[in-house]
Protein backbone atom coordinates (compact mmCIF):
# COMPACT_ATOMS: atom_id res chain seq x y z
CA UNK A 1 0.00 0.00 0.00
CA UNK A 2 2.62 2.95 0.92
CA UNK A 3 4.10 1.97 -2.78
CA UNK A 4 0.66 3.27 -4.15
CA UNK A 5 0.66 5.73 -2.27
CA UNK A 6 3.97 6.98 -3.50
CA UNK A 7 3.29 6.00 -7.20
CA UNK A 8 0.15 8.63 -6.25
CA UNK A 9 2.14 11.10 -4.87
CA UNK A 10 4.56 11.74 -7.60
CA UNK A 11 2.30 11.73 -10.25
CA UNK A 12 0.28 14.68 -8.40
CA UNK A 13 3.17 16.30 -7.18
CA UNK A 14 4.73 15.91 -10.93
CA UNK A 15 1.44 17.04 -12.60
CA UNK A 16 1.46 20.77 -10.57
CA UNK A 17 5.34 21.19 -11.42
CA UNK A 18 4.67 23.50 -14.54
CA UNK A 19 1.70 25.47 -13.05
CA UNK A 20 1.52 29.12 -13.51
CA UNK A 21 -1.33 29.37 -10.41
CA UNK A 22 -3.42 27.55 -8.18
CA UNK A 23 -6.70 27.18 -10.66
CA UNK A 24 -4.02 25.51 -12.93
CA UNK A 25 -2.13 23.24 -9.98
CA UNK A 26 -6.05 22.08 -8.97
CA UNK A 27 -7.24 21.39 -12.16
CA UNK A 28 -4.03 19.39 -13.13
CA UNK A 29 -4.47 17.19 -9.78
CA UNK A 30 -8.20 16.95 -10.42
CA UNK A 31 -7.93 15.45 -14.19
CA UNK A 32 -5.67 12.52 -12.25
CA UNK A 33 -7.71 12.53 -9.26
CA UNK A 34 -10.88 11.68 -10.72
CA UNK A 35 -9.92 8.57 -12.92
CA UNK A 36 -7.77 7.30 -9.99
CA UNK A 37 -10.57 7.30 -7.70
CA UNK A 38 -12.83 5.86 -10.34
CA UNK A 39 -10.05 2.55 -10.88
CA UNK A 40 -10.08 3.17 -6.78
CA UNK A 41 -13.66 2.40 -6.54
CA UNK A 42 -13.45 -1.00 -8.73
CA UNK A 43 -10.02 -2.19 -6.52
CA UNK A 44 -12.13 -1.56 -2.98
CA UNK A 45 -15.07 -2.76 -4.77
CA UNK A 46 -13.16 -5.93 -5.53
CA UNK A 47 -14.99 -5.35 -8.62
CA UNK A 48 -13.09 -7.54 -11.47
CA UNK A 49 -15.69 -6.61 -14.35
CA UNK A 50 -15.77 -2.91 -13.54
CA UNK A 51 -11.99 -2.56 -13.25
CA UNK A 52 -11.85 -4.52 -17.01
CA UNK A 53 -14.48 -1.74 -18.25
CA UNK A 54 -12.21 1.15 -16.77
CA UNK A 55 -9.06 -0.07 -18.46
CA UNK A 56 -11.17 -0.03 -22.02
CA UNK A 57 -13.14 2.98 -21.27
CA UNK A 58 -9.64 5.15 -20.10
CA UNK A 59 -7.54 3.34 -22.81
CA UNK A 60 -9.47 4.28 -25.52
CA UNK A 61 -10.11 7.62 -24.18
CA UNK A 62 -6.42 8.72 -24.21
CA UNK A 63 -5.36 6.69 -27.20
CA UNK A 64 -8.16 8.65 -28.99
CA UNK A 65 -7.21 11.93 -27.33
CA UNK A 66 -3.40 11.56 -27.67
CA UNK A 67 -4.05 10.13 -31.12
CA UNK A 68 -5.71 13.09 -32.09
CA UNK A 69 -3.44 15.49 -30.44
CA UNK A 70 -0.59 14.13 -32.64
CA UNK A 71 -2.49 14.15 -36.01
CA UNK A 72 -4.11 17.42 -35.97
CA UNK A 73 -1.71 19.47 -34.46
CA UNK A 74 -2.76 22.54 -33.37
CA UNK A 75 -0.90 25.39 -31.46
CA UNK A 76 -1.66 26.17 -28.34
CA UNK A 77 -2.82 29.46 -26.79
CA UNK A 78 0.13 30.59 -24.77
CA UNK A 79 3.11 28.55 -26.86
CA UNK A 80 4.36 27.10 -30.26
CA UNK A 81 3.87 23.35 -29.29
CA UNK A 82 1.22 21.92 -31.53
CA UNK A 83 -0.66 19.63 -29.17
CA UNK A 84 -3.36 21.75 -28.14
CA UNK A 85 -6.40 19.81 -30.03
CA UNK A 86 -8.06 18.12 -28.11
CA UNK A 87 -7.36 18.55 -24.08
CA UNK A 88 -6.00 15.78 -22.56
CA UNK A 89 -6.25 16.80 -18.89
CA UNK A 90 -10.07 17.16 -19.75
CA UNK A 91 -10.70 14.27 -21.67
CA UNK A 92 -9.36 12.04 -18.78
CA UNK A 93 -11.07 14.06 -15.89
CA UNK A 94 -14.62 13.42 -18.04
CA UNK A 95 -14.15 10.02 -18.58
CA UNK A 96 -13.65 9.39 -14.59
CA UNK A 97 -16.71 11.08 -13.88
CA UNK A 98 -18.88 9.54 -16.53
CA UNK A 99 -17.15 5.97 -15.91
CA UNK A 100 -18.36 6.66 -12.10
CA UNK A 101 -21.83 7.53 -13.28
CA UNK A 102 -22.72 5.01 -15.79
CA UNK A 103 -20.82 2.00 -13.19
CA UNK A 104 -22.36 3.55 -10.41
CA UNK A 105 -24.94 5.96 -10.78
CA UNK A 106 -25.24 9.46 -11.40
CA UNK A 107 -25.30 10.52 -7.35
CA UNK A 108 -21.72 9.47 -7.44
CA UNK A 109 -20.75 11.30 -10.03
CA UNK A 110 -21.85 14.77 -9.14
CA UNK A 111 -18.80 15.98 -7.68
CA UNK A 112 -16.94 14.21 -9.97
CA UNK A 113 -18.25 16.14 -12.87
CA UNK A 114 -17.96 19.40 -11.29
CA UNK A 115 -14.42 18.58 -10.75
CA UNK A 116 -14.04 17.48 -14.10
CA UNK A 117 -15.84 20.74 -15.37
CA UNK A 118 -13.38 22.36 -13.00
CA UNK A 119 -10.49 21.09 -14.53
CA UNK A 120 -11.75 21.87 -18.11
CA UNK A 121 -12.05 25.74 -16.94
CA UNK A 122 -8.72 26.04 -15.79
CA UNK A 123 -7.17 24.59 -18.64
CA UNK A 124 -8.59 27.84 -20.75
CA UNK A 125 -8.25 29.70 -17.91
CA UNK A 126 -4.48 28.97 -18.09
CA UNK A 127 -4.03 29.67 -21.81
CA UNK A 128 -3.29 26.11 -22.18
CA UNK A 129 -6.31 25.51 -24.18
CA UNK A 130 -8.85 27.35 -26.16
CA UNK A 131 -12.55 25.98 -25.41
CA UNK A 132 -12.84 23.74 -28.55
CA UNK A 133 -10.40 22.13 -27.23
CA UNK A 134 -11.89 21.59 -23.41
CA UNK A 135 -15.45 20.43 -25.11
CA UNK A 136 -13.37 18.15 -27.64
CA UNK A 137 -11.45 16.41 -24.90
CA UNK A 138 -15.15 16.49 -22.87
CA UNK A 139 -17.13 14.61 -25.47
CA UNK A 140 -14.00 11.81 -26.04
CA UNK A 141 -14.05 11.24 -22.38
CA UNK A 142 -17.94 10.61 -21.75
CA UNK A 143 -18.01 8.86 -25.36
CA UNK A 144 -15.51 6.41 -24.38
CA UNK A 145 -17.21 5.47 -21.08
CA UNK A 146 -20.90 5.55 -22.04
CA UNK A 147 -19.75 3.10 -24.67
CA UNK A 148 -17.67 0.70 -22.47
CA UNK A 149 -19.05 0.83 -19.35
CA UNK A 150 -22.36 -0.38 -17.81
CA UNK A 151 -24.23 -0.86 -14.81
CA UNK A 152 -22.77 -2.22 -11.34
CA UNK A 153 -24.40 -5.13 -11.36
CA UNK A 154 -24.98 -5.40 -7.08
CA UNK A 155 -26.05 -2.28 -6.61
CA UNK A 156 -29.50 -1.51 -8.35
CA UNK A 157 -31.05 2.61 -7.98
CA UNK A 158 -34.63 3.17 -9.22
CA UNK A 159 -37.29 5.41 -8.80
CA UNK A 160 -40.42 4.04 -7.62
CA UNK A 161 -44.29 5.63 -7.76
CA UNK A 162 -47.19 4.74 -6.44
CA UNK A 163 -50.66 6.44 -5.77
CA UNK A 164 -49.64 7.56 -2.18
CA UNK A 165 -45.64 7.69 -2.55
CA UNK A 166 -42.85 8.85 -4.13
CA UNK A 167 -39.00 7.53 -3.92
CA UNK A 168 -36.64 5.42 -4.65
CA UNK A 169 -35.59 2.30 -4.10
CA UNK A 170 -31.68 1.07 -3.53
CA UNK A 171 -31.14 -2.73 -3.43
CA UNK A 172 -27.45 -4.29 -3.11
CA UNK A 173 -26.56 -7.43 -3.70
CA UNK A 174 -24.43 -9.40 -1.27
Amino acid sequence: MKKISIVIGSLLFCTTLYAKDNVEKIGDILSIAIPLSAYGTTLYLDDTEGQMEFYKSYGATMVSTLALKYTIREKRPDTDTKDSFPSGHTSSAFSGATFIHKHYGLKYAIVPYLGAIYTGYSRVDSNRHYTRDVVAGALIGVASSWYFTSPYKNLEIQPVVGADYKGVEVAYRW
